[in-house]
């Protein structure tokens, strides 16, 4: 027996724990004696095809298992705040600095989308973050993109209002994925290329539910349109700020059609989004020699963005850098609040987070 303070461990030995406790036993290179454990390892060896085959198993399994439960998986608004704090450096009061994935996943987006006057306004900011900035959200601002995509897309279809707008939406989101989704595990897109995969399968199943909506008339036949006075019908043209709008409306009813072509209506809709050296540098002719304002207009919006106006908008404080929606009541120190709010538009509030 060893004695105290000696190592009992000699060259050639090892030990394995068994059922009976510790076993020494001699490998065979040492010239030592192969007790018990040859026995062990020779089970060990028969059953190790099987075991990696078991783990290798499991391992598909669970990941699989994982990638569904990330694509099905919703993200609770947690944060459901009317304000938030905006601020691009580090402090001694505060440390940090607010992101977009940060502003987009606090500010309750997922409530807005209900209220008429901001839905216009959350969804134009949908479609620019999917233009340019869907790879500067995190991994949990991407999913709640996701989220509320989806719930504009079931209030569309329960609504049946602005389905053109959801599509153009849903149409710039898969083209920009489709560059994207090649170039996964590049640091461009947060996730495996399953999940975004889904996601854009989630999309064309979006495209096609609203490629399917067929708008139903109501049960009664109550005053239309067309029932209207003539100068009541050109007032209510008139308020349509997309030509687009006025196309379509045109194609209802022949009298609709002859409405939907006034020179004075494409000219006030031209006037209303662009400036008049915009103009001039896009005049069109008719062929009677006079100023062809429909044509003019849809040269224009190729070549300019078109006026945005929201019923409801973001704001920025001045004064103490808190953004929230119009009409919020923010713990402001300065004299007159309403006086440092700025209102800004889906791209000012983009522009906001560069830094």
């Amino acid at each position: 027996m060893p004695f105290l303070g000696q190592d009992w461990r000699s060259p050639g030995q090892s030990w394995v724990k068994t059922a009976d406790g510790w076993t020494r036993f001699l490998d065979e290179k040492s010239g030592g004696y192969v007790g018990d454990i040859s026995s062990f390892c020779k089970k060990d060896d028969h059953n190790k095809e099987n075991l990696f085959n078991s783990l290798n198993y499991d391992v598909a399994a669970k990941k699989r298992k994982k990638d569904l439960l990330n694509n099905k998986a919703k993200i609770q608004y947690f944060h459901q705040e009317k304000w938030i704090y905006v601020h691009k450096g580090s402090t001694k009061e505060r440390h940090g600095y607010c992101t977009l994935g940060e502003a987009f996943n606090r500010l309750d987006f997922s409530s807005a989308i209900l209220d008429s006057r901001r839905f216009n306004y959350v969804v134009r900011l949908l479609e620019l973050i999917a233009k340019s900035q869907l790879t500067s959200l995190s991994g949990i601002a991407q999913k709640n993109y996701m989220n509320i995509l989806e719930k504009v897309v079931q209030k569309v279809l329960e609504d049946q209002q602005n389905i053109r707008l959801i599509r153009e939406l849903l149409q710039t989101l898969y083209t920009s994925l489709c560059t994207l989704v090649q170039r996964v595990g590049k640091s461009v897109l947060v996730g495996n290329i399953n999940m975004w995969v889904h996601r854009m399968e989630s999309i064309l199943h979006w495209q096609q539910q609203l490629n399917n909506i067929q708008i139903t008339r109501p049960a009664f036949k109550g005053t239309t349109l067309t029932d209207l006075p003539l100068c009541l019908q050109l007032n209510i043209m008139q308020r349509l700020s997309d030509g687009r709008d006025l196309v379509s409306l045109g194609q209802v009813a022949p009298d609709l059609q002859a409405l939907s072509e006034d020179r004075l209506l494409w000219k006030k809709l031209c006037q209303y989004h662009f400036t008049d050296r915009q103009i001039r540098k896009r005049l069109i002719l008719s062929d009677k020699g006079q100023l062809d304002w429909k044509k003019m207009y849809f040269k224009l919006i190729r070549c300019y963005p078109r006026k945005e106006q929201y019923g409801d908008t973001l704001q920025l404080c001045r004064h103490c850098h808190i953004l929230s929606w119009k009409g919020t009541d923010h713990p402001c120190t300065a004299n007159n609040p309403e006086t440092c709010s700025t209102s800004l538009s889906p791209q000012d509030f983009i522009n906001l987070f560069r830094f």
